[in-house]
């Protein structure tokens, strides 16, 4: 076996192909379906619940606070379960890493259902989201193996859209169950979403990477390669523009359902609507970013990307401080700010997995981890500064993006061009 090629200091993009010849267009099409379908697992793990919070606490004789650390449990097995499967795909592949997430996912699904206390339920999570963060690291990995050039941001864009829809989906879905059956209901949902998971991955995910590709020196040398990628300064800047980017975009879907209902007064199938609505912002950017991306380089969309969030933010923080509490101001910066971050996540993406294109697995690793640390950093953080005005949520948020961009000029460093060859020529 040969090691990939190793992770560049510089920024510098080593001309890498594609492991295999990119697949035919239908089966691009199933891929591509399946790998998002494995993106969207976290987020409707995270929120199809969360409806069910009250009678969970009943039926297992459980503080709120309790409920609460089924959440925290789960999003520490998502971050680790990255940190984890992605360098070991590297040495191992990824189809049966991915096998194996799936009839985790499930099995630990149907723990969660069967948990007689909450202290069972806080484990079986943990499991859950250790072994569904599988399918989310190796998605991105997958693609990074099996494409190049322009199809790269495309489908880093439709990864991205995906995670703009789950955590709008899952809610409603989780309402629905239980409006007919009991919150452990939730549980066997997802257990049958972790069977149908795992046939999609056994029929349509062959292997993306072949033995002579995978690092040499086993598991260790993987995670030397994430060493490495920690010391690779442009690929950090997209990491941590990723990061604080996923922190505005946790602040705002922790606060903002408190923000339109208690301070604004609306019903919660409005709060629906405006969350929907504020969805479709990040969908459309991620179709406009899927476009441009063939026009444009990708760091010049990265720039208007938190560029336009952090605007959004800014302007939220202005109007609150200046004319106070509005409905349609509110919303309408906040939708600003998720198309902005809509631009952001598949333009970090691409960039960051072209860097680190010598170890996938690693680079996704890192990304995904920390994109979740600080988004579960930030969540709770809205709560903390105040219950009579949106401003803490929005500002919050505004710090978050000004991080990132920091972390885009003194990091990254766009002007340089680091990570844009493969990117966009395939070379």
């Amino acid at each position: 076996m040969v090691a990939p090629s190793p992770a560049p200091r510089s920024g510098t993009v080593p001309p890498v192909a594609a492991s295999d010849p990119a697949p035919a267009p239908k089966r691009a099409a199933a891929l591509i379906t399946v790998l998002g379908a494995l993106t969207a697992v976290a987020p409707l793990a995270t929120d199809m619940y969360v409806p069910g919070f009250p009678s969970m606490g009943d039926s297992l004789h459980a503080t709120s606070s309790s409920v609460q650390l089924t959440m925290t449990a789960f999003l520490a097995g998502l971050v680790f379960g990255q940190l984890l499967f992605g360098p070991l795909s590297d040495s191992l592949g990824r189809r049966r890493l991915l096998i194996s997430g799936a009839v985790g996912f499930t099995v630990f699904s149907v723990l969660c259902a069967l948990a007689p206390n909450v202290q069972m339920l806080v484990g079986a999570r943990f499991l859950q989201g250790l072994t569904g963060a599988a399918g989310m690291v190796l998605a991105r990995a997958v693609i990074t193996d099996r494409f190049h050039g322009p199809d790269i941001p495309r489908y880093f864009a439709v990864l991205s859209q995906i995670l703009g829809v789950a955590p709008v989906v899952a809610p409603v879905l989780g309402g629905v169950i239980l409006a007919v059956s009991t919150w452990q209901a939730v549980f066997v949902v997802l257990a049958v979403i972790g069977i149908a998971l795992l046939l999609s991955v056994l029929v349509a995910v062959p292997e993306s990477l072949p033995v002579e590709r995978r690092a040499a020196g086993g598991v260790a040398a993987s995670f030397r390669a994430m060493g490495a990628l920690l010391g690779n300064r442009a690929f950090m800047g997209y990491v941590c523009v990723l990061g604080f980017s996923g922190a505005a975009l946790f602040a705002y879907i922790s606060g903002s359902s408190f923000v339109f209902e208690n301070l604004h007064g609306v019903s919660s199938t409005t709060y629906s609507l405006i969350f929907a609505t504020n969805a479709v912002g990040m969908l459309l950017a991620g179709a406009v970013f899927a476009r441009l991306s063939r026009r444009l380089p990708l760091n010049t969309l990265l720039v208007a990307g938190v560029g336009v969030a952090a605007l959004g933010a800014l302007a939220q923080v202005l109007l609150v401080a200046g004319a106070g509490e509005t409905l349609a101001g509110t919303w309408i910066c906040l939708f600003v700010t998720m198309s902005g971050i809509g631009m952001v996540f598949p333009a970090t993406m691409s960039l960051g997995q072209t860097l680190g294109r010598g170890a996938p697995g690693a680079a996704s690793a890192l990304m995904g981890g920390f994109q979740f640390t600080f988004g579960a950093i930030a969540s709770p953080l809205v709560g903390l500064f105040g219950a009579d005005s949106s401003l803490p949520m929005a500002f919050i948020m505004l710090i978050a993006l000004a991080g990132a961009g920091l972390s885009l000029a003194v990091l990254a460093r766009p002007w340089r061009g680091d990570g844009e060859v493969t990117a966009r020529s395939g070379t």
